[in-house]
């Protein structure tokens, strides 16, 4: 069960902000593990559905959380400092695209297993998997430590206000 981002009182959005990252990263490491099962022992409707709760996260829980992070904690930060914002949007707008790309392989696949999107599948996740997790370390140790040491308590609070 994926747990709703949406409906929490958050106090300390950077934290907040982490804790959604941990719930992501567990979701990438079954990815990861359903895509090596796949890899070494064939396709199978046990590793796919694994996959589909992946789909539902991604597209779910995951654009919360971008839509949290560029519209309420990038724009406060802009105030500051545009770079490492940017980097992040730009990295966003990539993993929706492969998300996009994944998303339309996965929904083939419903229809039809295919050897040639199989192999498509494990390489998009792959690529999917690589940035989704560095970009939550980028955020999580350098522009998270960064935000909370820079940003005001009254800033925070303004953050933390708007995105419950």
């Amino acid at each position: 069960m994926t747990k709703n981002l949406s409906k929490k009182v958050v106090i300390d959005p950077i934290a907040e902000f982490m804790q959604e990252h941990d719930l992501a990263l567990k979701q990438l490491y079954e990815l990861n593990d359903a895509i090596k099962k796949i890899s070494h022992n064939g396709f199978s409707k046990e590793y796919f559905k694994v996959i589909l709760k992946s789909v539902k996260y991604m597209k779910n829980e995951v654009s919360i959380h971008n839509g949290k992070e560029e519209k309420v904690l990038f724009p406060i930060l802009e105030k500051y400092v545009e770079g490492p914002t940017q980097i992040m949007r730009d990295e966003h707008k990539y993993l929706k695209k492969k998300f996009l790309q994944f998303e339309d392989v996965v929904k083939n696949l419903k229809e039809k297993s295919d050897k040639k999107l199989i192999n498509h599948l494990i390489s998009l996740s792959k690529i999917i998997i690589k940035i989704f997790v560095n970009h939550i370390h980028k955020e999580n140790y350098i522009l998270f430590p960064f935000v909370s040491k820079f940003l005001s308590k009254e800033e925070l609070r303004k953050i933390a206000k708007k995105i419950n």
